[in-house]
């Protein structure tokens, strides 16, 4: 069976809401919300493919577009590439030019809408930011709680509280104070045994890569409405976080770091060979900072996930 592939924009307006569209009842997953788009035609560049559909079905012509993520899919009845882009300025009003129902939803709304199956990595991609800070090791916790305040007030919006030298009970306390810091600013990400997963309903989890595969043949541990990542090394727990059921990754190390001097670095092309093959969102880490996100998108990944990178507070 022939994989179609198709051009695909998640199309953000300047405040931060996104443009879905209504699946007309008689084609394919009809009645279904889905991201503007249409097929691409032998031999056409996907982005002037993008720019085509988008100009046919919604009138605008997108003027600012970059990669987001790809998607394999089997349905039962035919298999798509997903090619998703992020489209953030345009030119022309939007209008449902083949009178298909347009909205403009938040990006946490989106969960609230019924998509094919094949568009809930994209709508995990369309939430997540480009930049995930994890917070650097042998701090003590007012030095983390301020370093997240300014973290916070510098625009990041996702946060792993990693503090593998600290008692359970400290970073249980230094949990519960960053969650609510972040509080409706930006998406907290804990650390450590499954078993605290009750207690701290708001926060999703980052399992470890060892978690990852001890746990990965049971299932996700956690609902589907709570951020679930794992850390990934190889190809290996790639397919063990599909298996999961994971809503993102961090894949390092991407390049020698100093923390892990030893760990065999990825490089740019394993690390995109890998993605290309992965359909969730994935953070490129290690020795990589914000001047690498375009580097990042173009190789597959969401965007990249560092410590000094972001931390803005000294780690001495």
């Amino acid at each position: 069976m022939k994989r179609i592939h198709v051009a695909a924009a998640v199309i953000r307006a300047a405040d931060g809401r996104i443009l879905i569209a209504k699946r007309p009842d008689d084609k394919h997953q009809g009645g279904l919300w889905e991201f503007p788009g249409g097929k691409v035609e032998p031999g056409e560049a996907v982005e002037a493919a993008l720019a085509r559909e988008l100009e046919e079905e919604l009138g605008i012509r997108p003027t600012d577009a970059r990669p987001l993520i790809q998607v394999h899919h089997d349905y039962p009845d035919k298999q798509v590439l997903l090619d998703v882009w992020e489209v953030s300025a345009f030119v022309g009003e939007p209008h449902g030019a083949e009178g298909q129902a347009l909205a403009w939803v938040g990006s946490r709304q989106l969960a609230e809408y019924q998509f094919p199956a094949a568009n809930q990595p994209i709508i995990a991609a369309a939430r997540l930011p480009d930049r995930y800070l994890i917070t650097p090791e042998g701090l003590p916790p007012q030095a983390l709680l301020q370093g997240v305040r300014l973290a916070l007030a510098s625009g990041i919006r996702l946060i792993q509280l990693r503090a593998p030298g600290m008692f359970d009970a400290e970073y249980r306390d230094l949990a519960l104070d960053i969650q609510g810091l972040c509080a409706g600013k930006a998406q907290l990400m804990l650390k450590g045994p499954l078993e605290w997963l009750g207690d701290f309903p708001a926060a999703g989890w980052h399992l470890t890569a060892e978690q990852l595969r001890r746990y990965a043949d049971q299932g996700r541990p956690l609902a589907q409405s709570r951020w679930l990542a794992a850390s990934c090394h190889s190809a290996h727990e790639l397919a063990l976080a599909t298996q999961m059921g994971v809503d993102f990754v961090t894949l390092s190390p991407l390049q020698a770091t100093p923390t892990h001097p030893d760990a065999p670095a990825l490089g740019w092309a394993l690390a995109g060979e890998w993605l290309r093959r992965f359909n969730q969102p994935a953070y490129l880490l290690g020795g990589v900072g914000p001047q690498h996100l375009a580097h990042a998108w173009q190789v597959g990944a969401q965007g990249v996930a560092g410590i000094r990178a972001f931390w803005p507070a000294p780690a001495d």
